[in-house]
């Protein structure tokens, strides 16, 4: 029988989980007993088990900090004392103890909760988080806005030991090092297997370490070391950080200025529990990083013993583990890719790819396999991948940083001045381009035409479909005559046969991909003249049938969508033309004149923000007094954050779909 029973009744609950099953909010688990909480922290880890086979999403980093959810919560007085996770991958445990547990099936839907953390969904998500290694610059300026305002709540920081790749986490540590305010940083270091346990003493002296009195004793020790000659400071200092390096102790951290505890088992409670009560009670003043040993996955064997301890799932079977992953009709674009990527490097011993820990995702794992040492991961670090990228160039190397559209955003000053201004060849494969369903808004690639294509020297494509992609890729190969970005979305091609190696794109030059057979044979000969020339002028060809014709300019993958919408139009009598731009900048300006001349109306068409390739049109066609012969209008995502759905479901939120397409033409946009 399945374990979905937990959800039947109060009764089933309390039978399952009868720990859990009295615990609406923290507030209800803090007069447990030790040993109470150490059921609720299994009772915990089976509930989330139950509900991500259910939704799909992120299970390994939940499991992992069942126990550290269960121990900070009791511990700490949250929400009044500000808990924030890092990224947010680990947060289901933490939902189910904050009110959440009735709407937990519902993850990742729409109208469902959120897969991270988010402000606007509970009073126990302080800050919201989905982009990696932001928790402890958060925490502190909640740390001294707390101090500004004479408060004395607690601020914790939970980051992984992935997240500390991350620059920025540097940053706000030597922030925080450099200042008193009250701050305590919890490293969840998963990497690591935990070591066999010492025994009473390993227990004994990481309580010794956390307490008050030993903080105290420590830091007039240092005072006192101070006033010895400096010869004999250096050496107490290093006796001293020789004793801490011996239990496991972190010298970096202590340089930064925090005060290091650990490493402790982040599944021990005995351990645990202690430690964080000590912190709690301390009145320290300064940063605190307390380092807990956990294992992904941690409690169920299937993601104990996967390769990536099942990060991300979809819905899956309890017992075995086995996830229902639909078949898929058409290879992933980002598998194109990689292939497509490797292809070219066997002809090209220049070429290297880049991601920013992300190499399963952006396809780059495939093309490591076929050429190791030119395949690098930068870690969660997007700046320095760009301008990794960009000293690759300098040096006549031909880099692929492969980043996603969402994350390629915490890089823009890189892009600008490292790679843009020197014009660097270095080429953007921009993975997740346009919306990317359950991940939500944090994660959709809704503006990198808009922030790439205003800066000079900057090429702009995107892929209409898989066939496109390998063309793209080929031809940013190609291409070293300064910086090159590709987009292309998320999921599966749309089935074409492909071609052995893509080909090398002319570029600016889009292409004309429909044409309605409602035209006259002057007009289909217009068309096919259009097709083979730069520009025809106007006075050259022959007049428009009607004022019933339409051109919709498409700029990447709704492109399938606007031929649905073709062959509708055309049926009820309208002349239609679709075209391909492939590219935002340069703009096919010869295209768009060809377009402008033979159709009534003109719709331009995007996976983006505003501020994108529609707005360059509008621009151009302004510019050149296009708008008086030719209604333009644009369509492209609406001007906000769109929520978590499947990915059909956000594309007709946004208007998008041909049935919108066909009703923005029959009303005139209106």
């Amino acid at each position: 029988m399945k374990n979905n029973a937990w959800q039947k009744n109060a009764a089933g609950e309390r039978e399952r989980a009868p720990i859990l099953s009295r615990v609406r909010i923290p507030a209800d688990m803090r007069g447990f007993s030790d040993e109470e909480l150490k059921t609720l922290a299994d009772e915990l880890r089976a509930e989330t088990i139950d509900a991500v086979s259910q939704t799909g999403g992120h299970l390994g980093a939940g499991l992992g900090v069942a126990e550290l959810t269960v121990a900070i919560h009791a511990v700490f007085n949250t929400p009044d004392d500000r808990l924030i996770w890092d990224v947010g991958h680990q947060c289901y445990p933490h939902k189910i103890l904050t009110g959440r547990r009735d709407r937990i099936r519902t993850l990742r839907q729409r109208g469902g909760l959120s897969g991270f953390t988010k402000r606007s969904e509970s009073v126990y998500d302080p800050f919201g988080a989905a982009h990696s290694s932001t928790s402890i610059s958060a925490g502190l300026g909640m740390a001294v806005a707390r101090d500004l305002s004479g408060g004395t709540n607690s601020v914790i920081a939970v980051i992984g030991d992935g997240a500390m790749s991350a620059g920025m986490a540097y940053e706000a540590m030597n922030n925080a090092g450099a200042m008193k305010s009250r701050l305590l940083v919890i490293l969840n270091d998963n990497d690591m297997s935990i070591a066999r346990p010492v025994g009473a003493l390993s227990k004994y002296l990481l309580r010794l370490v956390s307490s008050k009195r030993y903080i105290h004793a420590r830091e007039a020790g240092k005072k006192v070391v101070d006033l010895f000659p400096l010869p004999l400071r250096h050496a107490v200092k290093r006796a001293e950080e020789s004793a801490r390096m011996a239990m496991g102790s972190g010298t970096m951290f202590e340089e930064m200025g925090f005060y290091y505890i650990g490493p402790l088992d982040g599944h021990n409670l005995d351990h645990l529990l202690p430690v964080l009560r000590n912190i709690r009670d301390s009145d320290h003043d300064g940063p605190i990083l307390l380092h807990v040993l956990t294992k992904k996955g941690k409690g169920y064997a299937p993601a104990e013993t996967s390769d990536d301890k099942m990060h991300g799932v979809a819905k899956f079977d309890v017992v075995t583990g086995a996830q229902s992953k639909s078949k898929a009709a058409a290879p992933a674009y980002t598998k194109v890719f990689a292939q497509a990527l490797a292809e070219e490097a066997r002809h090209d011993n220049k070429i290297v790819g880049i991601t920013a820990a992300m190499p399963s995702g952006t396809g780059l794992d495939l093309f490591g396999r076929a050429s190791p040492e030119r395949m690098f991961d930068a870690g969660i670090a997007e700046q320095h991948a760009v301008t990794f990228a960009a000293g690759l160039a300098a040096e006549g190397y031909k880099p692929f940083c492969a980043i996603y559209s969402t994350f390629l955003q915490r890089a823009y000053d890189q892009v600008v001045h490292d790679v843009c201004i020197q014009n660097l060849p270095v080429r953007f494969a921009i993975d997740r381009a346009g919306l990317v369903g359950a991940d939500g808004q944090t994660h959709a690639g809704s503006f990198d035409t808009a922030y790439l294509g205003c800066l000079p020297n900057m090429i702009l494509m995107a892929a209409a479909d898989e066939a496109e992609l390998m063309h793209m890729v080929r031809t940013a190969a190609a291409y070293d005559g300064g910086p090159i970005a590709f987009r292309y979305p998320r999921g599966e091609g749309i089935g074409l046969d492909l071609p052995a190696r893509g080909e090398i794109l002319e570029i600016g030059k889009g292409r004309i991909v429909y044409q309605s057979s409602l035209r006259t044979a002057d007009e289909s000969e217009a068309i096919r003249r259009m097709k083979s020339q730069d520009w025809i002028a106007p006075s050259a060809l022959p007049p428009r049938k009607n004022e019933n014709s339409v051109a919709i300019l498409s700029y990447g993958a709704r492109l399938q969508e606007c031929l649905k919408a073709a062959e509708i139009l055309e049926r009820e009598g309208r002349n239609v033309t679709v075209a391909d731009a492939r590219f935002a900048k340069p703009l096919d300006i010869g295209l768009i004149r060809k377009l402008a001349a033979h159709n009534s109306e003109l719709i331009a068409i995007e996976e983006g923000s505003i501020g994108g390739f529609g707005s360059y049109v509008l621009e151009y066609m302004n510019r050149e007094r296009l708008l008086d012969k030719c209604h333009v209008r644009t369509m492209r995502l609406p001007d906000r954050f769109q929520d978590q759905a499947t990915p059909e479901e956000q594309y007709e939120e946004a208007g998008l779909m041909a049935a919108e397409i066909v009703e923005s033409v029959r009303t005139g946009g209106r």
